[in-house]
């Protein structure tokens, strides 16, 4: 361990230890012992039973929601990656919510006015102290302006930020050490999954960005009456708190009975056109449509919550999404199994030849399906696991999107049991294939494509003109580079040191070099052999553990 790393470790020690207990608790601190950790062994020592008769994924997301705040968001990311870890812990883990006891009012006030830098009696006409809802990082409180206008006060829990800083400290630590020791984790990339979970918990910590989302929302569909967002009051907002108007209607996931099935197909209709229009119209889209989040209101639209979660597509992923629809549309194994290669960086692929079998399979099976009997998030859940079987990753905006696609179909169910999303999105599909083909759209290509050129004939000559300087100076180098042969090239060297022990031992010993002992055993040939047998016992174990041979 660093000394610079000291303070952070005994800043962590006691979340540590809370951290192990509870896993060891659901029967997942099994690989901690694999971990290289000599100065922190004794904190990885828990009395806890196990509860042997769950499934390995219902401990985990047990585990993550006795954690706290950190762990839930991180299961609740990770259940956005069924490419990762695969459907049936993703499903798990989709279900993690969190029902954090509420502050006192006189600690949510202080928060709020010292936000503000005004007393809430000059903030507001009337605040509720008893909360609406507590959730993982805030909560809300009902509270009424000076105008008479209703709003929901959204404050953010006291040190949410600092528990959080130092959960994730752990956790990259937790994810530096998995990578390096547990060869079957290092596919998965944790270091770089712990780094965009803390991209994204970190956005939701910040109460102005959701803000900004708000009001970006609201502008893109202020000319559609069919849905509302929340109107955010910038005056009243901070980076801890966040006011917005309140909507008042039932989520879809509190629904008790849909309504008739004509209406219920409508509604159902209304709502998954709206998140289209986000996806396809605007690339900037909420990615959380589970049901909790979308409201019911009492005049039949459609009320949109919690845009802390988004996704935003560059121009660059929507050609990639493009490319995805397009290949499953035209029913073309071969190009969805370039298109998905290509995607995923072709990273740990093992077998081309059965991943484009697979391909064709999946293919052939919904061939045969109309486009408007289509069941698209079994079709999505389906590739997902293709994908993953073959240890390939999506880009996180093309996982997110599918996830987000997935999602919206099961809400839509809610209202209406045998709602095909591919019944909204197939004009979707028609305008993007028009939009791709337009002559617009080629000019813009063609522009691109002449400036990248003409950038890359700027440059050339300016390397060149280097390259041939540094070539008559001398100072041209070379440098090479290897991946992980320091373990093979460490056994190498210690296999060739144990057999010259081995053999110069031999011929001490059968010379009877002195000094002697017992009248014809050579001192320095014996030396010589236990030292051998020492360099031989340590090859052997690490050959058997895989792992790294230090000299």
């Amino acid at each position: 361990m660093k000394i610079t790393a000291i303070p952070q470790f005994a800043r962590n020690l006691n979340r540590m230890r809370e951290i192990t207990a509870i896993l060891s608790k659901y029967g997942l601190v099994d690989w901690i012992s694999r971990l290289n950790l000599r100065i922190a062994k004794g904190i990885f020592r828990s009395k806890e039973g196990r509860l042997a008769d769950l499934t390995p994924e219902a401990r985990i997301r047990l585990a993550c929601t006795e954690l706290g705040t950190t762990f839930i968001k991180f299961g609740q990311i990770l259940s956005t990656r069924a490419d990762l870890v695969g459907l049936p812990l993703a499903t798990e883990l989709s279900k993690l919510q969190a029902n954090v006891p509420s502050d006192p009012p006189e600690i949510v006030r202080s928060i709020v006015e010292k936000e503000l830098g005004k007393p809430i009696s000059k903030l507001f006409a009337t605040f509720d102290d008893q909360p609406l809802a507590s959730a993982s990082i805030a909560q809300v409180h009902a509270a009424t302006l000076h105008d008479g206008r209703r709003v929901v006060v959204k404050v953010q829990h006291p040190d949410i930020a600092k528990r959080i800083r130092n959960d994730l400290e752990i956790l990259t630590g937790l994810a530096q050490l998995a990578e390096k020791y547990i060869e079957e984790l290092q596919p998965y990339q944790p270091k770089a999954i712990v780094e965009e979970f803390e991209k994204v918990l970190t956005r939701e910590l910040d109460f102005g960005r959701e803000l900004r989302n708000l009001e970006r929302f609201v502008k893109n569909f202020a000319d559609d009456p069919n849905v509302r967002f929340p109107l955010p009051h910038p005056a009243l907002s901070s980076g801890r708190v966040l006011t917005m108007d309140r909507l008042d209607g039932v989520t879809f996931g509190k629904i008790e009975k849909a309504p008739d099935p004509a209406q219920g197909q409508e509604i159902a209709r209304l709502g998954a056109r709206v998140f289209l229009e986000m996806i396809f119209r605007d690339s900037f889209y909420h990615a959380d449509p589970h049901p909790g989040n979308l409201l019911l209101l009492p005049d039949g639209t459609i009320g949109i919550l919690d845009v802390g979660m988004v996704g935003q597509l560059t121009p660059g992923g929507r050609e990639d999404m493009e490319d995805l629809f397009l290949a499953i549309g035209s029913n073309n194994p071969d190009q969805l199994s370039s298109t998905l290669m290509r995607l995923c960086g072709q990273r740990g692929i093992r077998d081309p030849i059965a991943f484009s079998a697979d391909v064709a399979d999946f293919l052939g099976y919904y061939r045969s399906q109309a486009m408007n009997r289509l069941d698209i998030s079994a079709a999505l859940t389906e590739m997902t696991d293709i994908i993953r079987r073959h240890h390939l990753f999506l880009p996180t905006n093309i996982a997110m999107l599918l996830r987000v696609l997935i999602l919206l179909e099961g809400t839509s169910r809610l209202l209406h049991p045998q709602f095909k999303l591919t019944e909204v999105i197939e004009p979707f599909q028609s305008r993007m294939v028009a939009e791709r083909l337009s002559p617009i759209r080629q000019l813009r290509r063609f522009r691109e494509f002449l400036r990248d050129w003409r950038d890359l004939a700027t440059q050339v000559p300016a390397h060149v003109r280097d390259i041939v300087q540094r070539m008559q100076t001398g100072r041209i180098e070379v440098q090479l580079q290897h991946h992980h042969l320091e373990p093979s090239v460490n056994r190498l060297v210690l296999g060739i040191v144990t057999a010259a022990l081995i053999v110069a031992s031999s011929m001490l010993w059968a010379n009877n070099a002195p000094p002697v002992i017992f009248g014809n055993v050579s001192v320095i040939g014996v030396l010589g052999f236990l030292t051998s047998i020492l360099c031989a016992g340590r090859l052997i174990l690490a050959v058997l553990r895989s792992g790294n041979v230090d000299t």
